[in-house]
């Protein structure tokens, strides 16, 4: 048999802040909603799952058709047919209106605010800006965990190459609006007497000519005042940048890995592990999805499939004898038994590799929990459950 796989239950029950990571195509975001159903349904309290991925398969997953920025809880029980012991809400990251809900709450004053968001330039740096998303899923992160009115908050990252971007983005965007480069591009506008006043002096500058010609005194002057406004609200950035690395820090925040066991995945989970060892966060978990199941390892299993290696004629004339009609040539029932055989002693080499593997990545975090590859698409919250089975070492099917 393999080794017993851990369970995420207590690290869940222990912790209020759990952001899951992995590569695409591993089932992360499947595993994070799976695991957000499993507290609710039985360590209890209030539970949400945010995704921070633009993708809206979480939202497909737990059949919420108006799935947005303002948490909506899913019902648990007309899934399950149990009553869960606590309550589940999910929310998507709406970035336009988390920015605007910033500006609005952040800036020196009323009129300060508008001016940014009537700003022309607003939407686009905001919607296309590189850090944008990635800042502004911090900022709803820390705002929830702040309110205090959920006990765990499961968030479900982009794909990996992007969750460093995501764990640096608010000293990215501290540091570019405090930056060299903006005071660059804003200085002839601050020179000329405040935020009212034209430019001047453009000319005696080659770089400020040349951006005046080919893009128009109009739009120099909109990328500043947009920049200056934005720089009134700096002192904040940098509070919260601080606020959301402690918070990223704490021993209340955790970091579960998700993963296959095959090459490139698992490769770039170690990457990623390694970094988040290296930045001193948490590692608390790594989850290895859609592997093999356990019976392949199983004494019983090796057992019939050594039977099926030695008895394969005798078996075939022992299935004819049932009379059914598919059965009634040897031959070819022999050839399908040994056919099973070898696809047996096949998967268990693979098995074995996969144990080993198990073994080795066992080293990094505190648990490491096995989920098997099922044979049906998880499309709904009765699957996300079957996951969560898994997650919490309470297996029922393979």
């Amino acid at each position: 048999m393999a080794e017993p796989t851990g369970s995420l239950e207590p690290l869940l029950a222990a912790r209020e802040v759990v952001v899951f990571c992995g590569s695409g195509g591993v089932g992360k975001t499947s595993v994070a909603a799976a695991s957000a159903v499993a507290a609710a349904t039985r360590i209890g309290g209030k539970v949400l799952v945010l995704t921070i991925d633009p993708a809206r398969r979480l939202a497909d997953a737990l059949g919420l058709e108006a799935f947005g920025n303002i948490e909506r809880r899913v019902d648990l029980r007309a899934y399950t047919g149990e009553e869960p012991r606590g309550e589940l809400y999910a929310a998507m990251l709406d970035t336009k209106r988390s920015w605007d809900e910033l500006v609005l709450r952040h800036a020196p004053d009323e009129a300060t605010a508008y001016r940014i968001l009537d700003n022309r330039l607003y939407h686009n740096v905001t919607a296309r800006f590189v850090q944008s998303h990635d800042y502004i899923a911090m900022e709803r992160l820390f705002d929830l965990h702040a309110s205090g009115v959920y006990d765990l908050i499961v968030i479900d990252t982009p794909p990996t190459r992007n969750a460093i971007d995501f764990l640096e983005a608010p000293a990215r965007m501290s540091d570019f609006f405090g930056g060299r480069l903006l005071r660059w591009l804003t200085m002839p506008y601050r020179i000329s007497g405040g935020r009212g006043a034209r430019m001047i002096n453009v000319a005696s500058r080659p770089f400020y000519q040349i951006a005046d010609r080919v893009l128009g005194s109009q739009f120099l002057q909109d990328i500043a005042e947009f920049f200056l406004n934005f720089q009134s609200m700096y002192a904040g950035f940098v509070e919260r940048a601080k606020a959301v690395e402690q918070l990223l820090h704490d021993r209340r925040t955790t970091f579960a890995v998700v993963t296959t066991l095959e090459g490139a995945p698992l490769r770039e989970a170690e990457q990623f592990c390694e970094e988040l060892t290296k930045r001193n966060f948490h590692l608390g978990a790594l989850v290895l999805n859609k592997t093999l199941p356990d019976y392949l390892l199983s004494r019983e299993g090796a057992h019939a499939a050594s039977v099926l290696e030695r008895e394969t004629e005798a078996l075939a004339r022992e299935l004819k004898k049932t009379g059914l009609p598919r059965l009634d040539d040897p031959g070819a029932t022999a050839r399908v038994l040994r056919t099973l055989g070898d696809s047996f002693r096949n998967y268990e080499v693979v098995a074995r590799r996969e144990a080993e593997l198990r073994a080795e990545l066992s080293r990094l975090p505190d648990v490491v929990v096995n989920v098997p590859n099922f044979d049906t698409d998880i499309a709904d919250v009765a699957g996300l459950a079957r996951i969560g089975d898994h997650l919490f070492a309470q297996t029922t099917d393979q």
